[in-house]
């Protein structure tokens, strides 16, 4: 009765009723009603006294007060009619509010489930780390550690409730709560250490950073342990760090023909073990505005990758893999077989990741010494001797050759194509080491671009819904001042650094494309891309064109979601992974360039290719912009049906790109 009560009182502010005492309105209504009685019987006594001619009179003035009250009792009944449509309104509204309530609490519960489960990956993460410090500091061997280890890694669980506290511990505290854990368990997965020049959202200069992040993410969410260890750079953004702490012993580390010493710090990014190596003596290798590109960068990376493996053996870490990339620690693998090996790293294997095979470094022979390596038995034709620069090494080369695996970054081409065409002199020592080789695709963070909960979308939506995508589509209509019609083909297109942005052809493609089209241009903080497109925007005068010079997140994700085609420079984009996210936002990704059989060669049905490859080649590969248009408006339903399979498919780093690796992973286990 109480919420009733609450509800009618509402009920009555809204329809514009005064609160009213209800022992006066009773006392109004009795007074009304006496005084109408005390009329008619004034009315009466007058008729009498007139006789006969006043009873028309009488008559008429009776069915005129007849009429009056019938109105106001019709008016009444409407009034309550209105009411309680209000009130029904007001109880509805009330019921929708608890369940947008019972929501919410259903949210918080998960995000707080959510959170816990972050906190224990973290915690057990951060105990890994502790034990390192142990081994650093002398408090406990390799041996011992190996063994707290896999205790941790076997009951990551149960690490929670046991040492929820970690933090408040000092290291003594925590070695006699460690050597109480029980050890029994197996590990589970596999152990990787990657030894690498880049990590998102730490430092970012090439697809590397993303590379190393979404891999390591997705093999963690697959049971395997993965470390990164990164120089300190000075230019480190360490916002996303978690429990940043440096440990109080130094590592000394081999150089120039003198023992070095390291500052280590130890954290966690996303749930990933992350140890920042910062050098004393060389504190000005890392000390600078620029990742790359300086001319000691040999020197540099080398000494990084010396102290990465000092670093190793001596906190006693027996990983599965020591997973290194590019030239930049490609001197890893002669190092570890050559020196490491030996150090409690026999079960230890290779993997070297190649992004391109554009960047070698050559150096001369005798620079290799400054890391402790032997110069006169490496610079050999089956090492680390170029094939081209026969007086200089190879260092990427020396990583080809020493790694167990090699996997070539690529989303397009096979195995052979990339030996045949894109191995930039090494397609000698590619051939010989042919039988290591593995082709991955690049990935995508798939809980960031993701339809069905993309949270800068107006409706979400997904393969089994697309109704969302419409509204998505109008929302950015209206938001660039286009003309709001879903049926409109509307085409998006990324523009980035490293994009070779191909004017005339822009301008050549948009010529050709019927005027209904509708085009939105986005560029990025690159200098080159926002030069191109205020040229694009000078020559392309047109109500149906758009262009967008500043990075807008939202908008970005806008653009992914409204558009029904986005174009490409290229189906292989491991920096921004445009074509991989067009897939799964419901948009053809169409190749656009100024050659054109440039993206049409690109599958040998005869040789390895990435799944990725082989759907892009059934699907939108050989696709021009005016053929996908054509067919949108005249094979609506069978374009509806590509996309919905696109959308569909699994192209995150959880699923090829980490397949391809477990795989290799595995197979270095036989060797």
């Amino acid at each position: 009765m109480k919420m009733e009560s609450v509800i009618n009182s509402t009920i009555l502010s809204l329809a514009g009723f005064p609160k009213s005492n209800p022992s006066i309105h009773h006392q109004k209504t009795v007074k009304a009603r006496r005084t109408v009685c005390c009329s008619l019987s004034s009315s009466s006594s007058k008729n009498s006294n007139n006789g006969g001619d006043a009873d028309g009179l009488l008559k008429e003035e009776e069915e005129e007060k007849y009429n009056d009250i019938w109105l106001l009792f019709k008016e009444a009944q409407q009034n309550i009619l209105y009411l309680n449509k209000l009130r029904l309104v007001a109880v509805e509204e009330l019921n929708k509010a608890n369940r947008e309530k019972q929501l919410l609490l259903d949210k918080i519960q998960q995000l707080e489930a959510v959170n816990k489960l972050g906190n224990e990956q973290s915690l057990w993460r951060e105990l890994l780390l502790r034990i390192d410090s142990m081994v650093l500091t002398g408090l406990i061997d390799s041996a011992e550690a190996s063994g707290m280890r896999k205790a941790v890694m076997g009951n990551k669980f149960s690490v929670a409730l046991v040492f929820f506290d970690i933090r408040q511990k000092t290291d003594a505290e925590l070695l006699a709560q460690l050597r109480h854990f029980s050890v029994g368990s197996r590990k589970n997965g596999f152990h990787i250490i990657q030894i690498c020049t880049e990590m998102e959202p730490l430092v970012s200069v090439g697809s590397l950073s993303s590379y190393v992040t979404g891999l390591s993410k997705a093999l963690q969410k697959k049971g395997h342990i993965v470390e990164v260890i990164l120089p300190k750079y000075a230019c480190l953004d360490l916002t996303e760090m978690q429990g940043l702490r440096e440990i109080e012993a130094e590592l000394y580390s081999y150089f120039n023909g003198q023992l070095h010493g390291n500052r280590i710090w130890t954290g966690i990014v996303h749930g990933i073990g992350v140890t920042l190596i910062q050098p004393l003596y060389y504190s000005s290798f890392f000390d600078r505005e620029r990742v790359y590109g300086y001319s000691d960068d040999f020197e540099r990376f080398t000494y990084f990758s010396r102290a990465s493996l000092d670093y190793i053996a001596k906190s006693g870490k027996q990983p599965d893999v020591l997973h290194i990339h590019n030239w930049e620690t490609a001197i890893v693998g002669p190092l570890f077989w050559d020196i490491f090996v030996k150090q409690g790293l026999g079960g230890t294997r290779v993997l070297l990741t190649c992004h391109g095979f554009d960047s070698q470094c050559l150096e001369q022979p005798d620079k290799l010494a400054l890391c402790g390596l032997d110069p006169a038995r490496l610079h050999r034709p089956d090492r680390l001797q170029d094939h081209t620069m026969t007086h200089l090494v190879n260092i990427l080369k020396g990583g080809l050759v020493y790694a167990n695996k090699v996997v070539m970054v690529q989303s397009i081409y096979s195995k052979e194509s990339i030996i045949n065409s894109f191995s930039h002199g090494l397609e000698p020592t590619l051939a010989i080491h042919k039988d290591k080789l593995l082709v991955s695709p690049c990935g995508f963070d798939n809980s960031t671009w993701d339809p069905s909960k993309d949270k800068f979308l107006p409706k979400n939506y997904s393969a089994d819904d697309l109704k969302g995508k419409s509204i998505c589509k109008v929302a950015l209509q209206q938001q660039l001042g286009l003309s709001k019609n879903s049926s409109t083909v509307l085409v998006g297109c990324i523009s980035t650094e490293s994009l070779d942005f191909d004017l005339n052809n822009q301008k050549a493609v948009w010529n050709a494309t019927p005027k209904s089209v509708q085009f939105i241009f986005m560029g990025s903080k690159a200098t080159s891309a926002d030069g191109a497109l205020e040229y694009l925007k000078k020559e392309l005068k047109d109500e149906t064109v758009r262009f967008i010079n500043k990075y807008d997140e939202a908008l970005l994700h806008l653009i992914f979601a409204g558009s029904d085609i986005i174009l490409c420079q290229s189906f292989h984009d491991p920096l921004l992974q445009v074509p991989l996210k067009a897939l799964k936002y419901g948009a053809a990704p169409v190749a656009v360039t100024s050659n054109e059989n440039k993206f049409r060669h690109f599958v040998d049905r005869e040789q390895e290719t990435t799944r990725f490859s082989r759907f892009i080649s059934s699907t939108f590969g050989y696709l021009s912009l005016s053929q996908a248009v054509d067919e949108i408006k005249n094979s609506p339903s069978k374009w509806k049906q590509k996309i919905v399979d696109a959308m569909a498919k699994d192209f995150s780093w959880n699923a090829e790109c980490c397949d391809v690796h477990v795989s290799a992973y595995t197979a270095l286990k036989s060797l």
